[in-house]
């Protein structure tokens, strides 16, 4: 019989179907593979979905969109010689209702977003109503709204609708818009109406706010992209914005990638935690065997029968726990689905991503076998003699004779650490995200395994206490077998956990609560005619709401198509990729003037232009977007403007603050470069509080669709309370993943107190026999973790309190306003539930008999 196999039966005889004395290691390795399975699972069906439905996402193989015109003869001739085209437009309307109001609640008049199609929209997918019917474009004066719109307004199907000069009937209420996830973020629910119903609202000016988009549908073998490219490169100047099937939504493609491999990391964070608990269930397994691997080596067994033997009992274990992971992760795949539903397009049902599934349990394998390897190669060297004395002499704690020696277990653990960094950063999108954080996490690892170290160290040359249960709770975190290290790493993270989730959820909550409320518009205004439309757009504020804060500019879109010094122009057609943070060379974008700096702006280079300039045309930019894209001073920026090209020189930079809610153009020219082309105007409209009852914007609302029917209004609470729903169910699947990492660190810290029980069961009957009572050993016992706990409470608020910072003022640009009481209040909330942990593991060492336990030795 070949060694391998008599190891196997030695092995199986060892074990049984419960897994006794492995049940930690299974623990933590269904944690870890479950999370990572999930995740992995959910992102690749995600993945599919986009690309499966990208054409129907899209609305064809290829878009191209203008902002503030429609395209030109030659333009369209163009796309019609690609393919089939489908036309539309897009842009915001308020919708009115005609006749009695059905209902008390129900408003007069309401902001919506208004679609307008031709005959072949959709080209690809299916529009459906209430109901389950598949219908085409609207026909004539038709027109299918969303049901937001039916229950602002108090309609239904056959009930009539104004917008503009338009008068409509409603067709239906919509139930699937095939092409509504590439479309964006909504600023108001959905009504779709006919090109000639768009015609009649009379709602279409030179420099209204809306979009024009064109939809081909190509030839089967063309390539959508060369195409695209061909096209951009004969119209360079003209601001066409161009997105392909493969690319129907690209900023959910980010935010899902993005997001994806965010939850990786932390799952596979979760998993390098539960590798500490694997390691101390490996060594109480080993521990609880010693007897076995002392008889065995008695009777002969080598240093590498025993690897053998146990190594295979844990491979057992571990790929029994990982396939138990692997099925539970795509088990609950589907209720992650249902939290991000509306968020995301996800494939329904179960999905079943065999490349998830195999990248998770490679994490798992790895990890197991990684961190099991030291405690599986320090047994092989260990005499059976000492073996036999390890409950009264520990087998950690004692330096070899030859400690300077680099330990066996160093090679087979570099290369498990190598793999499973390999692996991450090669399965990883962002390679350099991936190995920074692993960097970062080791960084963590090793800063909390110092301070273990250094607690034990520092808790030996403490004085000695007068009381005897201090002075041994004390001795408790120094003496040999002590678990104290593995206890902070494992409490460290997890409790840093709770540090930092608790401070970024009340930061967050704390600046949407303080700046919303006072600084938020509660209207924006947008296409306010030029000349007497503004002054009745003021006289019609000042009647309905006299307290409002009123605020006009003017409102123009554009795109930029070039960009750097004079003479060396960068010409945005050219360039392979746009920058990660240049979102300002991503299509067409808001654009103003103004003759003073605009409100809630810093200058931070350059100098602003006189009132009264009248040289050459200028522009301010952003300083975050100048940096992003190497823009400076003295530079000129290109743009194309309904379709003709402008330059201006860049003046300064300015620091704008997002968080204002207000009108925060990244470009700003002066008025000279822009106050001649076709514009309207936006206007914010800030209500004061006596001035927030439903009658005044109600008042507001039907005033405005009645004196300015081609402008129209976007509700800044019903945006922002989407944004809400949105951040709450990625908060959702964040929590989600980081509470993985908290079970683990409380797996590993049930690991370790079930590592320390045998070694207190020894302490415990010889303090029982010294006359201790059961009392004062729980007291004992509880000193020993409050201790513990006190100082693992302080490192995790500076590591979980600097992270949040971290992440609030660095990423999100906030302010830095936790609320102390409910962090306290979570970190508390840990600490008791360590004490009960520890208290609820260690009764049955206390319910041992001293004559009982003294024969067992």
């Amino acid at each position: 019989m070949s060694r391998w196999a008599l190891a196997w039966r030695l092995a199986r005889r060892g074990l049984d179907w419960r897994f006794r004395g492995l049940r930690l290691l299974i623990v933590c390795l269904v944690l870890g593979t479950a999370a990572l399975s999930a995740i992995g699972t959910l992102t690749g069906g995600i993945g599919r979905e986009l690309a499966a439905r990208g054409q129907s996402m899209l609305g064809g193989d290829l878009e191209l969109t203008l902002a503030g015109r429609a395209a030109a003869a030659d333009e369209l001739a163009a796309m019609r010689g690609m393919g089939a085209v489908s036309q539309g437009v897009r842009l915001q309307a308020m919708a009115q209702r005609i006749g009695a109001r059905r209902a008390e609640s129900a408003d007069e008049a309401v902001p919506v977003e208004l679609k307008a199609v031709d005959a072949r929209w959709p080209l690809y997918g299916a529009f459906t109503v209430e109901g389950g019917r598949k219908v085409g474009a609207p026909q004539g004066m038709t027109a299918w709204i969303d049901p937001g719109v039916g229950d602002r307004l108090g309609v239904k199907a056959g009930d009539r609708l104004k917008i503009g000069q338009a008068e409509l009937v409603i067709g239906g209420v919509i139930a699937g818009e095939p092409d509504r996830l590439s479309e964006g973020f909504a600023l108001g629910p959905t009504v779709i109406v006919s090109e000639e119903a768009l015609a009649a609202s009379g709602l279409v000016q030179v420099g209204s706010m809306a979009r024009w988009k064109y939809r081909l549908r190509l030839p089967a073998k063309a390539d959508p992209a060369a195409l695209a490219g061909a096209f951009k490169a004969r119209f360079a100047s003209s601001g066409f914005q161009v997105k392909t099937r493969d690319k129907a939504s690209p900023g959910l493609d980010r935010f899902v990638e993005r997001m994806g491999q965010f939850l990786v990391l932390v799952a596979l964070a979760a998993l390098g935690i539960a590798g500490i608990g694997i390691a101390g269930g490996v060594s109480s397994y080993l521990e609880a065997r010693r007897a076995s691997i002392a008889t065995l080596k008695i009777l002969g067994a080598d240093a590498g029968d025993i690897v053998r033997i146990y190594l295979l009992q844990i491979a057992a274990a571990a790929s029994a726990a990982i396939a138990l992971g692997l099925a539970l992760g795509v088990g609950i795949t589907p209720l992650l689905a249902r939290a991000l539903e509306g968020l995301l397009p996800i494939p329904p049902g179960f999905t079943v991503d065999l490349g998830a599934l195999a990248i998770a349990g490679a994490y798992g394998l790895l990890i197991a076998l990684t961190f099991a390897a030291p405690p599986l190669l320090d047994a092989r060297r260990v005499p059976a003699m000492a073996l036999l004395r390890a409950r009264v002499a520990p087998l950690g704690g004692r330096w070899p004779k030859n400690f300077w020696k680099v330990p066996l277990w160093v090679l087979p653990v570099g290369l498990g650490l190598s793999g499973i960094a390999a692996l991450a950063v090669l399965t990883s999108p962002q390679p350099w995200l991936a190995a920074g954080f692993l960097g970062g996490a080791a960084a963590v690892f090793a800063l909390l395994a110092l301070i273990g170290r250094s607690l034990s160290w520092v808790a030996a040359r403490l004085p000695r206490p007068k009381r005897p249960l201090l002075r041994m709770a004390l001795g408790n975190l120094h003496r040999p077998g002590a678990q104290t290290s593995a206890l902070v790493v494992a409490l460290g993270f997890a409790l840093a956990a709770f540090v930092l989730l608790a401070a970024v959820q009340t930061s967050i909550d704390a600046n949407i609560a303080k700046r919303v409320p006072e600084r938020a518009p509660d209207y924006f205004v947008l296409d306010v005619p030029k000349g007497a439309g503004t002054e009745t757009f003021k006289a019609l504020v000042a009647t309905t709401a006299p307290r409002a804060a009123v605020r006009i500019v003017p409102s123009l879109r554009g795109t930029v198509i070039a960009f750097g010094p004079d003479g060396a122009m960068t010409d945005v057609a050219t360039l392979k990729a746009i920058p990660e943070d240049s979102w300002l060379l991503r299509g067409d974008r808001g654009l103003t003037y103004a003759a003073d700096i605009p409100q809630g702006n810093v200058l931070t280079a350059g100098r602003w232009w006189p009132q009264d300039y009248t040289g050459e045309p200028l522009v301010s930019v952003d300083e975050d977007q100048a940096k992003a894209i190497g823009l400076k001073v003295g530079d000129k920026l290109r743009i194309s403007l309904l379709g003709t090209e402008r330059e201006a020189r860049v003046a300064s930079l300015r620091r704008i603050d997002w968080s204002s809610f207000g009108f925060n153009y990244a470009l700003v020219f002066s008025p000279n470069a822009l106050e001649d082309a076709p514009h309207t105007y936006a206007a914010t409209i800030t209500l004061a509080v006596p001035e927030k009852r439903q009658a005044v914007r109600r008042a507001i609302l039907a005033g405005l669709v009645r004196a300015l029917p081609e402008s129209s209004v976007i509700e800044v609470g019903p945006v922002l309370g989407q944004a809400r729903n949105l951040l709450g169910q990625v908060g959702t699947a964040i929590f989600a993943a980081a509470s993985v990492a908290v079970l683990a660190g409380l797996a590993v810290l049930a690991g370790a107190i079930a590592a320390a029980r045998a070694a207190r069961q020894y302490d415990s009957v010889i303090l029982r026999v010294l006359g201790a009572s059961r009392g004062q050993l729980l007291a004992l016992l509880a000193a020993e973790y409050a201790l513990l706990s006190t100082v693992l409470a302080l490192v995790a608020l500076a590591l979980g309190g600097g992270t949040a910072w971290l992440v609030i003022v660095e990423l999100f640009e906030f302010d830095w306003a936790p609320d102390w009481g409910r962090v306290f209040a979570v970190l508390g909330g840990g600490v008791a539930l360590v004490l009960v942990l520890a208290v609820a593991g260690s009764l049955s060492v206390l319910r041992t008999r001293p004559a009982e336990a003294l024969r067992a030795l």
